[in-house]
């Protein structure tokens, strides 16, 4: 069964740092497009960062600009998130998604596989 899971959230003071992992089972993440996403309560989900399978383009969402950066290991079958420069705002359910091909999606809808999830919260 293909899964998705996140980890590495928690509580972190503004200014700080963290680091997500996207780990998958029952399939390698090489060959697959990958974005983070995340959501609060109330609202839509909002697209983080963006990875296409070749690991060669990146995107950002511009809330993070220069704060996130998204990686790919593939000998860990595992995409990372680092996120440095932590605000209040930054505060969701933070969310992996995967989509076999090359591509750079910005859509949550066009995603096929989704992660549980990790709280990140931050604090003032």
């Amino acid at each position: 069964q293909l899964q998705l899971v996140e980890s590495g959230g928690g509580l972190v003071q503004v200014g700080g740092s963290l680091r997500l992992s996207c780990a998958a089972s029952g399939f390698t993440l090489d060959g697959y497009g990958i974005g983070w996403f995340r959501q609060v309560p109330g609202k839509e989900r909002e697209g983080v960062a963006y990875i296409n399978s070749n690991s060669d383009r990146t995107r950002y969402g511009e809330s993070v600009e220069g704060r996130f950066t998204i990686s790919r290991d593939i000998a860990k079958n595992t995409v990372y998130l680092q996120m440095n420069s932590l605000k209040p705002e930054d505060t969701a359910v933070y969310y992996c998604a995967a989509k076999r091909g090359n591509w750079i999606l910005t859509r949550a809808d066009d995603y096929d596989y989704w992660g549980q999830g990790t709280q990140v919260t931050i604090s003032s």
